[in-house]
């Protein structure tokens, strides 16, 4: 029964993939808004075209187009203006009967060149950050082999980007700790995106944001204005798009670790809605690959924009996640295996409303916003006895004001504020731990609750003078009520410099500040004393396009830390140097902050990146190469100066892809990275302080292929993948743990291996 059963399988997947419909249509078409990038205003008369061919559009007095009878296919839309610098616009899919949704951003043009312009760019500028940030479409980021059609995960292709453990996501930024990343989801600020995230950090295996309704990912490596702050290496803000306005649509997917149903469309002529709900398959993974955890999810995601008037629009948000782990403790080596794994059930949800208004020479955006999570961890030993109990919950309420304004003499002043009501209560018990360095921890907190208040001020301002120049300046000031030092100022600046249409020149220097984790401040009274964690960071940036579709990109970068908690009772530990994977035993529950703290961590990351990017064009090739050489170190209260946990000095990614025809693409992930520290265990099983971070883990390197193919009908779509993740199998190790059994080290092989999944996702 079996063996016809996958004779069938093979079949089917067969006639999928080489079939071709009789019933394919031919048409669809292409709508969207043209916008100021600065004021959001719409642009009227824009000239929208397809290059290659005679279709086009005019933007009407709203910045509205639509291009209608649009054949089935793959386009690139080129939009210009009168006084604004054309872009380009890549992966613009057309399928049958359906419409594809822009929304277009042209910048003022403020450069006198006489020499021959580069016209119509696929690449984008962030006004507020000229250096280090990438940004990405919906379409770049679902095709990514490897990727579980996950935003965290596409983004860790980018230069300065390094894996803190294998199948996680921990975005580990120059050298900084996964918890110094801030997420940003339709202006609501997020403690963390992932399921199955880790208490006080920011990362976990994956994002349960639903990739089908992103329309566009920002994410600053550094150097970013001080509109944001509260973080000190990165910011990954993603904007969420409108539901369908002329017709009901959806889409059901199966795909690498998850299936679901997505469906969006109009409420009445001004407003529109989209939904889904997705439920993991990683149980079934799991079990296939020997794991005796099962880790299962359920995520949804629900919004609703509503134009008011010319002026005025609403955004309504709701999102949650259900994240449950099952442990298979049936024989003797599964709960030894299990003994090393802090478990965790967790309840997320993210609410929020936005209303945002246009007037003559900028806009404003006010947003309240709320996020909620709750952890419920538990670790056992090998005969099932607790070793740790964690319940905990962390709640946000927030308000923020933004308003840009474009004043006379190509000045624009950006300013706003923002203020948080942050509640958190905590059950912790870890007794009489001893850690493999000898330190023994005793923690019992029971029926802890506490109420505090964040809130900050920004103001910028940014001009273009002397025709190829353009200088902005920031300051920020944060405010935290349960911390003794509560204020602080972050002055940030950068310069940007035009050679030439095609070369830019770029200086920044800046002030990042992030105040300590609430789990920190629960673990031990005395930890109200620190003070915010500090960053001074340098970056130097030359782009140059090669042309419209193609940049190369250098970037040298110097990160100094101070103030960074650091332990008194373990003087080698900086926190710098937890919050990766999913922590307890194995990291002797450094990331929790259970010790008595103090500010006295300092530390360095310098480097250099390069990055050549490709987009999708006329020439049906895209793709990208970086490589990251950087050196990372930390030094702890015993003034030791030692190499920091993420200190990954080489690291080298290429990604991209062929696209043959309108039916079938392929594309490669290849990524490379010379191995993290670690510190080696002695003949009992014990650590030795003066040898940690000593040792390096073995290079990791890996390799991801994948196949796509679309099919057009007349009333829906169907798009079929093949996805092998590391092909050759290379399970390279994520740590080095102790196994109590054998009385020996071993390095932790985590990586699942060569995983191939099958995904179909049918749009209707």
């Amino acid at each position: 029964m079996k063996k016809h059963s996958a004779v069938g399988l093979i079949t089917a997947l067969y006639v999928l993939f080489t079939a071709t419909s009789s019933a394919q249509a031919s048409v669809g078409s292409i709508r969207g808004t043209v916008l100021d990038l600065l004021t959001q205003e719409p642009v009227a008369g824009a000239n929208v075209v397809l290059p290659a061919t005679n279709l086009g559009a005019a933007a009407d007095n709203e910045g509205r187009f639509v291009i209608s009878a649009v054949p089935v296919g793959t386009y690139q839309v080129r939009v210009s203006a009168v006084g604004r610098e054309p872009v380009t616009v890549t992966d613009v899919i057309v399928a049958a009967g359906r419409s594809a949704a822009l929304v277009i951003k042209l910048e003022e043009s403020t450069l006198n060149f006489n020499e021959v312009e580069v016209r119509g760019s696929y690449f984008q500028r962030t006004l507020d950050a000229p250096v280090s940030v990438q940004r990405l479409s919906y379409e770049e980021i679902r095709r990514s082999p490897g990727g579980f059609e996950d935003v965290v995960r596409t983004v860790s292709v980018f230069p300065g980007v390094a894996q803190a453990q294998p199948g996680r996501n921990d975005l580990v930024v120059r050298g900084g700790a996964p918890s110094e990343n801030l997420f940003v989801v339709d202006n609501i600020e997020i403690p963390n995106i992932n399921h199955f995230g880790t208490l006080g950090s920011g990362g976990g295996p994956l994002s349960y944001i639903n990739l089908d309704f992103v329309r566009e990912t920002a994410f600053s490596t550094g150097g970013f204005g001080v509109r944001y702050g509260d973080r000190l290496s990165s910011v990954l803000s993603i904007e969420l798009q409108d539901g369908w306005k002329d017709a009901v649509g959806g889409k059901g997917t199966i795909s690498a670790s998850q299936f679901g149903i997505n469906l969006h469309g109009p409420i009445n002529e001004e407003s529109s809605f989209i939904f889904s709900a997705r439920r993991s398959y990683l149980d079934l993974i799991f079990k296939a690959a020997g794991f005796s955890f099962v880790p299962e999810y359920w995520d949804f995601l629900g919004r609703v924009s509503y134009k008011l008037n010319g002026s005025n629009s609403l955004t309504l948000l709701a999102m949650g996640a259900i994240d449950d782990v099952s442990f298979l403790n049936d024989n003797a080596d599964a709960r030894l295996d299990n003994s090393r794994i802090l478990g965790a059930t967790q309840r997320q949800y993210v609410s929020g409303i936005s209303w945002q208004h246009f007037f003559g020479n900028g806009f404003s955006r006010v947003t309240l916003g709320r996020t909620y999570m709750r952890y419920n961890g538990i670790q056992r030993d090998s005969l099932l006895n607790p070793i740790f109990t964690s319940r905990s919950t962390e709640g946000e309420t927030g308000l923020r004001t933004d308003v840009v304004l474009k004043l006379a003499g190509a000045t624009e002043l950006s300013l706003g504020g923002q203020v948080k009501r942050a509640r958190f209560t905590s059950n912790l018990a870890l007794p009489a731990y001893e850690t493999t360095f000898g330190d023994t921890l005793n923690v019992n907190v029971g029926g802890y609750m506490s109420t505090g208040y964040k809130a900050a001020t920004y103001l910028q301002l940014s001009r273009h003078f002397l025709h190829n120049f353009e200088l902005t300046l920031g300051g920020r000031l944060d405010y935290f009520s349960l911390i003794d030092s509560k204020t602080y100022l972050s002055p940030r600046a950068s310069l940007s410099y035009f050679l030439s249409p095609a070369t830019t020149l770029g200086i920044n220097a800046g002030v990042y500040r992030q105040n300590p984790s609430y789990i920190w401040l629960v673990a031990n009274d005395a930890n109200r004393r620190l003070r915010a964690a500090k960053v001074n960071q340098y970056i130097l940036s030359i782009e140059h396009l090669l042309d419209a579709d193609l940049k190369v990109r250098l970037e040298g970068f110097y990160k100094r830390y101070s103030d960074y908690p650091a332990s008194v009772e373990r003087p080698y530990l900086v926190l710098a140097n937890t919050g990766g994977g999913f922590g307890g035993t194995d990291d002797n529950f450094s990331s929790f902050g259970f010790d008595e703290l103090v500010s006295a961590g300092t530390g360095q990351s310098r480097g250099a990146e390069l990055l050549v990017q490709k987009k999708l064009s006329a020439v049906p090739v895209y793709g990208l190469v970086s490589l990251t050489l950087m050196r990372t170190s930390f030094t702890a209260v015993d003034g030791v100066e030692r190499p920091g946990a993420y200190d990954q000095r080489t690291i080298l990614n290429a990604s991209g892809g062929y696209r043959f025809d309108e039916r079938w693409e392929a594309s490669m992930k290849f990524r490379f990275a010379s191995g993290q520290p670690y510190t080696p265990f002695r003949t009992n099983g014990t650590q030795e302080v003066t040898a940690y971070n000593s040792l390096r883990l073995k290079n990791a390197h890996s390799l991801d292929l994948r196949v796509d193919r679309r099919w057009n009908f007349s009333t829906w779509n169907l798009i079929v993948y093949l996805d092998v993740q590391n092909v050759y199998n290379n399970k390279y190790s994520g740590s080095v743990r102790w196994n109590t059994r054998e009385q020996r080290a071993e390095f932790d092989e985590s990586a699942i291996g060569i995983l191939p999944s099958i995904g179909v996702s049918a749009e209707f």
